[in-house]
Order: structure tokens, then C-alpha cells, then sequence
């Protein structure tokens, strides 16, 4: 990486994160006054029942800032607008938006219940197939290669069922992740710190400025979102990073890369399946509770040393998906 573009990487963190600083500063009281706040499941048990009433749409303190300074970096000629940042903007805007709307359903209704679980996927196929389309109509890769694994699989126009699976799945998938203070967020900056590498070294720096001021926002949401939470990112905030993180790994050509980096969200939307698959088999459960950071808060572990462990295991999986991503 030249001088140049670590300069350019380092003042896209930290305009992210200062932006996200000053927002949640404004933000969150705005939320309190308007009692914005959030439901708490009876199923999560007492720890989180004072949580009841904690401002959620957080999610805006990273979406928000994320988007005006990338406007800002392509109006000052410090980013160049390509077609695949159009559709990075697209889809981290349009899955923010769904959970806006999730979000702002739940709120009125005064209950967990948004968008029915039918509307909700509907919208985000939506998005999914425009994706699709954009990112064919620039001609991109329909092959799954890994050099690594000795793959290179041409899909032809199977490739958007499989774009489709990637983008929903992963969107969901941080989604279910979102339920102790700081978790979800956490994880998120560091894998794509691994996806803002990644994608500066082969070649899409782009994409990589992006994701730099994306992480730099969540580091600034981190600062009112780790525990105790002051706000919660929402589904505004979750659906938007999981399907950008899966379509920076499309455009880079890096999907399996994106299963090493983002494995704990993998293994959180895992409990999630097996459990039901359990209880519907042997009519018992085989987690306490899912996903699965809910299993080892049952079995009584603090929910910070929780969230400590999952960052430190989300760490050395991005270590390891930044040198299979770039070096394999």
C-alpha cells in the first residue's frame, strides 16, 4: 500500500468516525425524547430487562455518516465513482432502509413485530435481483474461484440464485447476531477491516475507502453501543452491514473468503437452524437458548466476557481471511 492511499485509508476512519461521534451525540437524545426505544423479548431473561426502552435505530449513527462521507470524498475527487461503489451505496442503503422500516413498525406498534417475516425477505430479494442486475450489466464474473481450493466453477445464470443465497444469508445472519451490547458492531469493524485490506490489495481501492469509512463509523457507534448499550443498532443498522459485507465479498470475487471472516455470524445463523431442526427431530432442545451468545448467557456467563470472546475469535478469523484472501 503506497503513502498515498494509506494516507487516504486513514482519514476515511477517521472521518467515519468522528461523523458517527458527532451524530450519535444528536441523535440519541432526539430518540429519547421521541421514545424511540426498544422492546426486550421476556425469553432473554432479567439481565436484559433493563434494557427496556434503550433507543434503537442506531444503526443511522453508522449509515448515516458512512454514506454523506463518501459524497463528500467523491465531490472533493478523493474517491472516483465506480460502477461497483454505485452498487456498494445501492445495497447498504436499500437493506439500511428495510430495517428502517422493520424498525419503525415494531416502534409503532409498540411490540418486536415489524415487517412480517414474508414482507421483509421480499424486499430484500428485491434489492438483491437489481444487484444482480447491475452487477451483470457491468459485466461481472460468474465463476467461483478459489486458487486455494482449486475452485473455478462457471455458474453462468445460476451465479444469481447464488448471489441472491449470499446477500440475504449474510444480511439475516448479522441480524441474529445483534442481541448483546457491542456484539454485532464489534464484529462487524473487524471483519471489514479484513474486507477494506482485502480489497485495496487486489485492486479495488474504491471499495476499500469505503469500507474504511464504514469502519470507522462503527468504531464511533461502538463508543454509545458497547455495554451498557446507550442505543441499538436495529435492524436499520444490521440488515445494511451484513449485505454490504456480502457484496463487497461478491465484487472483490472473495464469497468464500467471506465464510472465514465472517464465520461467527455463520455459526450464530447455524444454532439458530440446528436448534429448530433438534426440537423438531428429538422434540427437545440442544442449545439453551439461540443463537447461540444467548446459550452461554444461560449457562451463566457474563454478557461482556461474552462479547470479548467473540471479538477476539472474530479477530483471528479476519487475520486468517485477510491472508487466504490475499495471499491465496
Amino acid at each position: 500500500m503506497g503513502i498515498l492511499l494509506l494516507t487516504k485509508s486513514v482519514f476515511a476512519i477517521m472521518i467515519g468516525f468522528l461523523a458517527a461521534i458527532i451524530l450519535g451525540l444528536i441523535l440519541i437524545p432526539i430518540l429519547r425524547r421521541k421514545k424511540i426505544g426498544q422492546r426486550i423479548s421476556i425469553f432473554v431473561g432479567d439481565n436484559h430487562k433493563k434494557k427496556e426502552g434503550t433507543p434503537t435505530m442506531g444503526g443511522l449513527i453508522f449509515v448515516i455518516p458512512t454514506v454523506l462521507a463518501t459524497i463528500a470524498l467523491l465531490l472533493t475527487n478523493k474517491l472516483e465513482l465506480t460502477p461497483n461503489l454505485v452498487i456498494i451505496l445501492f445495497v447498504f442503503v436499500g437493506y439500511s432502509f428495510i430495517g428502517f422500516l422493520d424498525d419503525f413498525l415494531s416502534i409503532k406498534k409498540n411490540n418486536n413485530e415489524g415487517l412480517t417475516t414474508f414482507s421483509k425477505l421480499f424486499l430484500q430479494l428485491i434489492i438483491a435481483l437489481v444487484f444482480f442486475y447491475l452487477y451483470m450489466d457491468k459485466g461481472g464474473e460468474t465463476a467461483l474461484i478459489s486458487t486455494t481450493l482449486g475452485i473455478n466453477i462457471e455458474m453462468g445464470w445460476f451465479y444469481g440464485v447464488f448471489l441472491l443465497f449470499i446477500l440475504v444469508g449474510a444480511s439475516n445472519a448479522v441480524n441474529l447476531t445483534d442481541g448483546l451490547d457491542g456484539l454485532a458492531g464489534g464484529l462487524s469493524a473487524i471483519s471489514f477491516i479484513a474486507f477494506g485490506l482485502i480489497s485495496i490489495a487486489v485492486g479495488f481501492e474504491e471499495i476499500g475507502l469505503f469500507t474504511f469509512i464504514l469502519v470507522g463509523s462503527l468504531m464511533g457507534f461502538l463508543i454509545f453501543n458497547t455495554h451498557p448499550a446507550k442505543v441499538f443498532m436495529g435492524d436499520t443498522g444490521s440488515l445494511a452491514l451484513g449485505a454490504v459485507m456480502a457484496a463487497i465479498a461478491i465484487l472483490t470475487h472473495r464469497e468464500i473468503t467471506l465464510l472465514v471472516v465472517a464465520s461467527i455470524f455463520v455459526v450464530e445463523t447455524l444454532s439458530v437452524i440446528i436448534q429448530v431442526l433438534w426440537v423438531f427431530l428429538f422434540h427437545k432442545k440442544l442449545f439453551l437458548m439461540t443463537p447461540l451468545h444467548h446459550h452461554f448467557e444461560k449457562l451463566g456467563w457474563c454478557e461482556t466476557d461474552i462479547v470479548k470472546l467473540f471479538w477476539v475469535i472474530g479477530l483471528i478469523l479476519t487475520m486468517a481471511g485477510i491472508y487466504f484472501g490475499v495471499w491465496l
